[in-house]
């Protein structure tokens, strides 16, 4: 099992208990996804079993409190587990990112108490998925502009549009989905089989094969007015969800990143060449230092945003620079490793060729890189350059 490069011993820096969930994620990831996350992502497929394998160790909604189920456990914790989750793989790790930080924090936060009491044990032990509608066909980094609306009906709301690119639609039980009542953002809660409601998977990807993404389509769609989140008002509510979610994103890439440079190295270590192993020739060594350099800085940017998260202090441009950051070092990390696997980069006898496609969406997903670099531009100066 690879236990990844710690060249500073940041694992000093972690808490007993921090190291013994981070551990037991990682032994789950060895155990049963390496195991067949090749297999599931040549045949464009989730493996289903994993949900409640991933629900036993209590990765969904970690953060929550224990009376609905959840483990009750430090940001720092839900980071090390992303973290492992995307060593084995990014789809993997989405699917944990939308259940905990796109749908059961929305409910948590902005949901009625009997909305908490029903959903967040369900999904929290995996008895029921959930997606996270923002996304529009024409309205991706700028969400204010969605055009599926809502409209108030006796006791129900009708809901009409379109939502796009949604990790787990397709398997989804509860649709969190975010829309316009007389010109406000709200949040409401679309179960599955409600008439006019429907999920066709998106098909043909060359990146995130592993997971699935799909349309959400809404047709004069009635859902019980009870069903809409009474705190979640404006577009602060699905932003404050995406914050939860890039801050997994932060940690996730880096065990991208560290499977890569560990394929990499290894590789490079038994791989010979001109009659000796190709980690003795200079430019490979080049490669491997800028790897494990940039792991290391962004395990102590993601570890610090942790600490602060937990203590209260963290904003969403914090979040924004260790998303942006890390998921870009892990890319240049990703191709860096293909290179030096020459031809044998590209067979999926490796993961790194999976990483590097994956990792081209989570660059674009949860806010593009372009995105977070004006949202810390705005920080700097004060001036929204996106607008």
């Amino acid at each position: 099992m690879q236990t990844g490069p710690d060249f500073y011993n940041i694992d000093s820096l972690l808490q007993e208990d921090e190291l013994m969930l981070r551990d037991a994620v990682r032994s789950f990831v060895a155990k049963d996804v390496l195991p067949v996350i090749e297999e599931a992502a040549r045949d464009a497929r989730f493996p289903m079993h994993l949900p409640k394998i991933m629900a036993s160790l209590g990765i969904f909604g970690p953060t929550l409190p224990e009376e609905y189920g959840c483990a009750g456990a430090s940001n720092v914790m839900y980071g090390l587990m992303m973290q492992e989750l995307e060593r084995g793989d990014s789809g993997i790790r989405s699917f944990a990112s939308v259940q905990s930080s796109l749908v059961m924090y929305p409910i948590h936060r902005y949901g009625t108490e009997e909305q908490r009491r029903r959903w967040l044990p369900l999904l929290a032990a995996a008895d029921a998925i959930g997606c996270f509608g923002l996304t529009e066909p024409d309205h991706g980094s700028d969400p204010g502009g969605m055009e599926t609306r809502a409209v108030l009906d006796g006791d129900h709301y009708v809901l009409n549009g379109a939502k796009m690119w949604i990790t787990n639609g397709g398997i989804a039980d509860v649709a969190v989905v975010w829309a316009k009542l007389d010109g406000e953002v709200r949040g409401f809660l679309v179960e599955k089989d409600t008439p006019g409601f429907s999920a066709p998977e998106m098909k043909g990807k060359h990146s995130l094969r592993a997971s699935v993404t799909s349309e959400l389509v809404f047709q004069d769609c009635r859902i019980p007015a009870v069903n809409i989140l009474p705190d979640a008002r404006g577009l602060k509510a699905p932003l404050s969800c995406l914050t939860q979610a890039r801050y997994g994103i932060a940690w996730g890439a880096i065990g991208a990143a560290q499977a890569c440079y560990d394929t990499a190295r290894e590789y490079a270590l038994t791989r010979t060449q001109f009659d000796k192993p190709i980690a003795s020739f200079q430019l490979v060594q080049q490669k491997l230092v800028f790897m494990l350099t940039e792991i290391t800085k962004a395990q102590l940017l993601a570890l610090h945003l942790g600490r602060m998260k937990d203590e209260g202090s963290m904003t969403f441009g914090h979040v924004s620079m260790a998303k942006r950051n890390n998921v870009d070092i892990a890319l240049r990390i990703a191709r860096m490793a293909r290179d030096i696997l020459g031809a044998n980069g590209i067979l999926d006898e490796y993961p790194v060729m999976r990483h590097m496609n994956n990792l081209e969406s989570v660059r674009t997903y949860e806010g593009t890189h372009d995105i977070h670099t004006l949202i810390l531009g705005q920080e700097i100066t004060g001036i929204a350059a996106y607008s």
